[in-house]
């Protein structure tokens, strides 16, 4: 059986249901891909939550954890920004933490990751811009900071 992708209407529902995203591979420079798309998720009312083992303190004025584990509270969505070759880990460790949905970044696909996440009751998206997503399914996003 091959991988599809949530409908555009789940991931709408998705979306909705979440309240913070664990952002695994965050980097705490202003100009990369995965701080530019955290903060914007961030603007929009989610709460992010910094994962990555090199960077100590704070990134978005929230704490870095060095692993998913390291957490101290329940994670609603996995947005992992990692080279396809270590989401099959990053997926072990979201199904260890009970996290509810592992999202890989667009350009970023791994069958081996699904499949783990997928096993574990986790609504798996691969090769989409969470950032995009909502903003096309959710325009009007509630608590959405303008500015």
């Amino acid at each position: 059986m091959s991988f599809e992708n949530p409908t555009r209407e789940e991931i709408k529902e998705i979306l909705e249901q979440a309240g913070n995203i664990a952002v695994v591979g965050l980097s705490d420079k202003p100009d990369r891909t995965s701080y530019m798309i955290a903060e914007a998720m961030q603007q929009r009312g989610y709460r992010i939550i910094p994962v990555n083992p090199t960077v100590q303190g704070t990134i978005l004025g929230e704490t870095v954890y060095a692993s998913l584990k390291d957490i101290p509270e329940p994670v609603d969505i996995v947005d992992v920004f990692r080279r396809s070759e270590y989401c099959a880990d990053v997926a072990r460790e979201a199904a260890d933490i009970g996290a509810r949905v592992l999202w890989l970044q667009l350009g970023v696909v791994n069958d081996e990751a699904a499949s783990i996440g997928e096993e574990n009751g986790m609504r798996v998206i691969m090769d989409r811009c969470i950032k995009v997503e909502d903003s096309v399914t959710r325009p009007n996003r509630p608590g959405q900071k303008n500015g």
